[in-house]
């Protein structure tokens, strides 16, 4: 996958050329969604990347934001739990990283030793690694 060399210093609406307009509910998670798509990306907090990732959108460029932090701390955590960064990308649909094998490889790798400390947590990754996207 090709991104912009500049596109983290971009904000979603300019990466996907897509305003979503004035948010249509007045809760809190979709006032909270339509306002992370006009923040630059390299602002995104852990709990704006778990936010944005449990609703499945722009995957093509948080997926990879997402890793780069949970490669400098798989349990990043935002305002959950310890660890609620990396269960919102292990739970993203099984689609998304069949047509994004190597990231899929990227998360593997990092999960694989670290597995005993997953059950601990209590962070389910079971799905994920059945997928067995492995080059």
């Amino acid at each position: 996958m090709k991104l912009e060399a500049n596109w983290k210093f971009k904000n979603l609406e300019n990466l996907e050329k897509e305003n979503w307009g004035a948010p249509q509910f007045s809760s809190h998670l979709v006032i909270r969604t339509h306002e992370l798509r006009k923040i630059p990306l390299d602002e995104f907090s852990v709990e704006d990347l778990r936010i944005c990732i449990g609703q499945n959108f722009s995957l093509k460029y948080l997926i990879p934001l997402a890793l780069e932090k949970l490669n400098e701390n798989l349990f990043a955590e935002g305002d959950f739990y310890e660890g609620d960064l990396l269960q919102s990308v292990l739970a993203v649909n099984s689609n998304y990283w069949r047509d994004n094998p190597q990231l899929w490889n990227q998360l593997n790798m990092l999960i694989s030793s670290k597995i005993e400390e997953l059950d601990s947590q209590k962070i389910k990754y079971s799905t994920f690694r059945d997928l067995n996207l492995n080059p």
